[in-house]
């Protein structure tokens, strides 16, 4: 018997795989909203696939949802499983993670072993393990983070290719690599700052993979090039592969890239004496990339002052309901202080988790959003917009002026040049 506790996207995840797997799962998060929607088969976020799984795990009877710790009595293993916050700077707030292992500690069994797989400023994990041995020396802390990817979540914790370990005892890694042994992955086992600094990296890695990337796509537009035939070669290159994050665009956001980037920008300033600037240069360029949207409207239209502008895509990435730390919204923001009228339209954003801008409309179809609008930006490459009916949405337009910031819409790029469309990209003259 497992517990879970933080259901959000990680905790949620983590709770429906296990159950699907078998496992008796104990979830708990202390609101109680949370706890009677998914109850119900109603998660805090969407993900697909989760409200199936979720369900079959209840109707098994190996799923169940507490606000209460004390039902994680009797638990071998508890996962921590908090998104852990970020502040309005991309830094980490651990209050969560911390208050938790105290919370439970009290009513972990003997030799329980809780494992971490919200996220961790690096140093974090073992001044965990230390509170937790002060409550008992014989409970057990492992540092194990998750890699999912939002819309891919079910699919990458089951068959997640390889699992990290962190620990600083050889018995709790090898009890977690039992626990693990049903997804068939290769098992990483290291020390608990060896894990936290894994994950820094491989986030830190793709944020300065899509920074390049960015700086690649705005030298293409200055010399003439396209970026897409550049990436596209550069996909075929082994060392570097087809799954490299190699598409332009406004830059990342969601928080969790940014958060890692800031964790070891602090740790260069504490502890290196300045000597590994990158992290930090890679954070600030990101948050200034946002002036991109804004400039190459400017460019095309003059000034955004008083002209409608149809946004589609809200979400920080396709696949997800959250609204959370979504670049798209910063645009928007950007945008609404120029004095532009916004509508925007998302297939599944929920706007109950922002404050929505002055002057922006909420729309039901992306029909809608582009209707009387002077120019249409695609900010998030949801599915759906690369099969529009574009001859309706120019007939919807004011003008026939679209921004496709994703280049998603590269393949139909002739048919919209036949319907009267001046189509922007970015990485493309």
């Amino acid at each position: 018997m497992i517990g879970v506790i933080g259901l959000w996207h990680l905790g949620c995840t983590i709770a429906a795989s296990w159950a699907k797997q078998g496992l008796i799962v104990r979830a708990v998060d202390p609101d109680e909203s949370i706890v009677k929607g998914l109850a119900t088969g109603h998660p805090p976020i969407y993900e697909p696939g989760l409200v199936e799984a979720i369900l079959a795990g209840i109707e098994e009877e190996r799923l169940s949802f507490s606000s209460s710790v004390e039902v994680l009595r009797g638990c071998q293993y508890v996962f921590v499983a908090y998104d852990t916050p970020v502040r309005d700077d991309d830094t980490s707030d651990v209050t969560v993670i911390e208050e938790t292992v105290a919370r439970i500690a009290p009513c972990l069994d003997p030799y329980a072993i809780v494992i971490i797989s919200a996220q961790l400023p690096v140093g974090t994990a073992r001044t965990l393990r230390a509170s937790l041995k002060k409550i008992d020396d014989s409970l057990e802390l492992v540092y194990s983070p998750e890699n999912l990817r939002l819309g891919e979540a079910l699919a990458c914790y089951d068959r997640p290719g390889h699992i990290v370990i962190g620990a600083d005892s050889e018995e709790a890694a090898e009890a977690v690599e039992r626990l693990f042994a049903s997804m068939q992955a290769v098992c990483l086992r290291m020390s608990l700052p060896s894990a936290e600094m894994t994950k820094h990296a491989i986030n830190t890695f793709l944020a300065a993979s899509i920074t390049l990337t960015n700086q690649w796509a705005d030298l293409c537009e200055a010399v003439g090039a396209d970026f897409a035939d550049v990436a596209a070669a550069m996909r075929h290159d082994p060392r570097i592969g087809t799954r490299a994050y190699l598409t332009s665009g406004i830059g990342f956001s969601g928080g969790t890239l940014g958060r890692d980037l800031q964790v070891l920008d602090q740790r260069n300033r504490e502890l290196a004496r300045g000597g590994a600037p990158l992290f930090g240069d890679i954070w600030r360029y990101n948050k200034a990339r946002i002036k991109v949207v804004r400039s190459r409207c400017e460019k095309i239209l003059g000034s955004v002052n008083g002209k409608t502008i149809a946004l589609w895509g809200m979400t920080y990435k396709p696949g997800t309901s959250t609204l959370r730390r979504s670049l798209s919204l910063e645009v928007a923001e950007d945008l609404a202080k120029q004095g532009a009228y916004l509508r925007a339209f998302d297939p599944k954003a929920d706007w109950k988790e922002a404050s929505v801008p002055a002057g922006l409309t909420v729309c039901s179809s992306a029909y809608e959003a582009a209707s009387g609008a002077d120019l249409v930006i695609l900010l998030t490459e949801w599915p759906d917009f690369a099969s529009l009916d574009y001859s309706r949405v120019r007939s919807a337009m004011g003008r026939s002026i679209l921004f496709d910031t994703k280049n998603m819409l590269r393949s139909r790029r002739q048919e919209l040049k036949e319907l009267g469309f001046r189509v922007l990209t970015i990485g493309r003259a």
